[in-house]
This record gives structure tokens, C-alpha cells and sequence, in this order.
């Protein structure tokens, strides 16, 4: 019995395997935890400054075109240099733009179009990062240590998303935007530390200078791989029609009360979900159907957005507050429910994660790694715009909870037709990982 409740927790082998992975998920998690520190202070700043819902969604939609060039970029770089290198040259230009919010509010010099022109920034050279830093990791562990790896992501996820954004509400609160970003640009060397201190590491096979020809390669490789280019499309769908995020400010400025702590503690719920997913990640990482893993685990992330819209469409009548909300006086039941919803949304959400994850890292060359790491996380950051766009702008015609409410039906309704029309990407098996 002792041994079973060992088997279910998170699985450590990585950081004993390799220490350089365990400088660089170090690295990555206290920058991440920064990071995210300055994504829910620029989104409550715009906010702040504009009182729109839809200039809040805006962040993420004006950097989404050079976002998706420095991905696949990046991983084009990834596959023709020293991954290393090439991940701390991104890293510095994210430090940069970092610094120069905290520059801007220290001096009251802010604008909404400096704060959308430095998330641009920042956001372009993070996608390089996370390209490179992704083509990294199957260099520096097994194969079958690589679920396992993708599940202390999920740690890092729920550390960063989960404690960033309720701790950057409170930071807001109380001293302002300038100390908020300052506490990044702190934590941001961090990952210095995670990088510089990894070897030396070159691709292997037969190299392809970045252009138009290694994209080609790229997109090449990605079409003949049925079960990679249907995750990305699963992906897609859920983080374009279950992607919430952009409302938060407004659901706790107007909606369920509370102002930015409801902001912060909404988004870490999501995060919470994740952080426990991989405390208890032991047996996802030993199930070898990573496909079916996949449809299950976006239909459940689908169904708590259905519910999240419910908990919305109820505090749109008053339930649990009759008497209004405000800044001061949230309605609690509501919160609360929408938390527990949205900590399954996150759980559900990192599982699929681990899964997709593990599919790119052993499915794909070491040769192509790169460049499917850069269309990938051009799928995972780019998909949360356009949800942030689909949401933001439904949400302006319509009302707050219609978006989560419609998108969570959509998603259950398309994901489960595209995988009954794939049946090889059900019958995906992890220890013959076939692209």
C-alpha cells in the first residue's frame, strides 16, 4: 500500500538523472514566477488606465504576429546553433524589456502603447526561449524520464501562474505598479543562472540554416505527422474557445467584486489545478495512450468552462449577492465555485499538457526538434490570444459570461469530432512514439 502511494506522487528521477536540468527548471521557475508577476500587472495597468475589457485583450492580440515569427524563428535558430547560446541571447532581450517597464513606472512615463510595445517585446523573445529551452531538455534526459519532466513543468506552471499573479494583485494593491515589475526584473536572473550553467549544446543530424528552407523542412515534417499536427489543432481549439483570462479584471471589477485580488486568486486557481495535477502526476506519466490521454483530459477542461459561464451567468442574476458587489464587498460563494471550477480546468488543462509535451519530445527528430518546439509554442502562447480576442470581443457585444459558456459547448463539440475522425491518434502508444 506504502509502495502505491509512492507510485501516485510526482516522479524526482530527472533532477537525480541530470543536475543541469535541475539548474534549468530552478532557473525557469523563479523567472517564470516573475514573469507572470508583470503579465497580470500590465493586463490590471491597461486596464487601469483605460477601464476596457477589450483594451485588456488587446495585449495579447498586438503581439501575437511577432510572437509567432520569433517562434518559429527562434526554432529555427534552435536547429542551426548552440541551443544554448541562442536561449540566453533571447533571455537578455526579455530582461530588457523588462526593465524598461519598471524604468516607465518609476518615472510615471507609462502609456498604454508602451506598455502593449514592451509586452511585444517580451513576449517575442520569451517564445524563443521556451522553443529552445524545450529542444534542450531531451538532450539532458532519457526518454522515459521525459513524462516526468513534462509533469514538474506543470509544477512550474502552477508555482509561477498560481502564486504570480495573486501575489502581483497584492503588489498592486499596495505599492503600486513600478515596485511590481522591479520584483521581475529581480527574479528574471535567475534563469541566467539555469542556462549559463548548461553544456554546450549543438543538434544533431544534418543542420539547416534559418530561412525559408528550414521553415519549408519544418512545415514538411509537420504534415506528414498526423498525430503532432492534430495535437496542435486540439490545443488550438481549447485555448481558443476556453480561454477566459482577458475577463478577469473586468469580472472582478464588475461581475463578482473584489478588483484585483479576485483577478490574481482567479488565475492562480487555474495554476492550482496544475501544481496538483503534477504533485500527482506518478501514474499519468506511466500511461502510454498519450492520444486518448489528450481527448480525455481537453473534454474535462471544456466541461469546467461550460461551468465557469454557469458560475458567471449566476452572478449576473445576483446569486450570492443581492445587494451588488464592489471592490470591497465580493460576492465569496461565487468566487469560491469559480475558484473550485477553474482548479479543475487547470488540473485537466496540465494533464493534456504532460501528454502533448511527451509526444513532441519523443515522437520528433532531434534534427527537426526545434522548429516543431517553435510551431508548438507558437500553438500554446498564440492560442490564448485569439481566445483572449474571441473572449474580449464577445464579452464587449454580449455580456461577461457568454464567452466561457459558448466555448466550453464548442470545444466539447469539436474535439470529440476531430478525434472520432483520427482513430491512429487514440491508438498512439508512448514506448513506439510515432509523429
Amino acid at each position: 500500500m506504502a509502495r502505491l502511494s509512492r507510485d501516485q506522487f510526482l516522479d524526482l528521477r530527472p533532477f537525480r538523472a541530470s543536475p543541469a536540468f535541475a539548474r534549468l527548471w530552478i532557473g525557469s521557475t523563479l523567472a517564470g514566477l516573475g514573469g507572470q508577476l508583470t503579465i497580470v500587472a500590465v493586463m490590471l495597468h491597461v486596464y487601469d488606465l483605460t477601464q476596457s475589457t477589450f483594451a485588456v485583450s488587446m495585449i495579447a492580440v498586438v503581439g501575437l504576429v511577432p510572437m509567432v515569427i520569433a517562434g518559429l524563428y527562434g526554432g529555427m535558430l534552435a536547429d542551426a546553433f548552440d541551443r544554448r547560446l541562442v536561449a540566453l541571447l533571447a533571455a537578455s532581450i526579455t530582461f530588457v524589456s523588462t526593465a524598461a517597464l519598471a524604468i516607465l513606472a518609476w518615472t510615471q512615463l507609462e502609456s498604454v502603447w508602451s506598455l502593449y510595445t514592451l509586452s511585444i517585446v517580451n513576449s517575442a523573445a520569451n517564445s524563443v526561449v521556451l522553443a529552445t529551452r524545450s529542444a534542450i531538455v531531451p538532450r539532458l534526459l532519457p526518454r522515459q524520464l521525459l513524462p516526468a519532466a513534462a509533469a514538474l513543468q506543470g509544477i512550474t506552471v502552477g508555482i509561477m501562474v498560481m502564486a504570480g499573479p495573486a501575489l502581483a494583485g497584492v503588489l498592486v494593491a499596495t505599492v503600486g505598479y513600478a515596485w511590481t515589475y522591479s520584483v521581475d526584473v529581480v527574479l528574471m536572473t535567475s534563469l541566467f543562472l539555469g542556462l549559463w550553467t548548461l553544456p554546450r549544446i549543438v543538434p544533431e543530424g544534418e543542420i539547416v540554416r534559418p530561412g525559408l528552407e528550414s521553415l519549408r523542412d519544418g512545415i514538411a515534417f509537420l504534415r506528414r505527422a498526423a498525430n503532432i499536427r492534430l495535437q496542435y489543432i486540439l490545443d488550438i481549439t481549447a485555448m481558443t474557445f476556453g480561454q477566459p483570462l482577458a475577463l478577469f479584471p473586468a469580472i472582478g471589477a464588475v461581475l463578482l467584486g473584489g478588483g484585483p485580488i479576485t483577478t490574481g486568486v482567479l488565475t492562480a486557481a487555474f495554476a492550482a489545478g496544475a501544481f496538483l495535477s503534477s504533485l500527482f502526476s506518478g501514474r499519468i506519466g506511466r500511461y502510454r495512450a498519450h492520444g486518448l490521454g489528450i481527448e480525455l483530459a481537453i473534454l474535462v477542461y471544456g466541461g469546467a468552462i461550460v461551468v465557469f459561464g454557469g458560475v458567471l451567468l449566476a452572478g449576473a442574476f445576483g446569486v450570492g449577492a443581492p445587494t451588488g458587489v464592489s471592490e470591497t464587498s465580493p460576492n465569496i460563494p461565487l468566487i469560491a465555485l469559480a475558484v473550485l471550477v477553474l482548479v479543475v480546468a487547470g488540473g485537466a488543462d496540465n494533464v493534456s499538457a504532460i501528454y502533448r509535451s511527451t509526444m513532441m519530445q519523443s515522437a520528433v527528430p532531434d534534427s527537426i526538434r526545434g522548429r516543431l518546439q517553435g510551431i508548438f509554442i507558437v500553438v500554446v502562447a498564440g492560442g490564448p490570444r485569439v481566445g483572449a480576442l474571441y473572449a474580449g470581443t464577445l464579452a464587449t457585444v454580449t455580456t461577461l459570461w457568454f464567452p466561457p459558456l459558448l466555448g466550453g459547448l464548442l470545444i466539447l463539440a469539436i474535439v470529440t469530432t476531430l478525434v472520432r475522425l483520427s482513430p491512429g491518434f487514440r491508438a498512439y502508444d508512448a514506448d513506439n512514439p510515432v509523429p
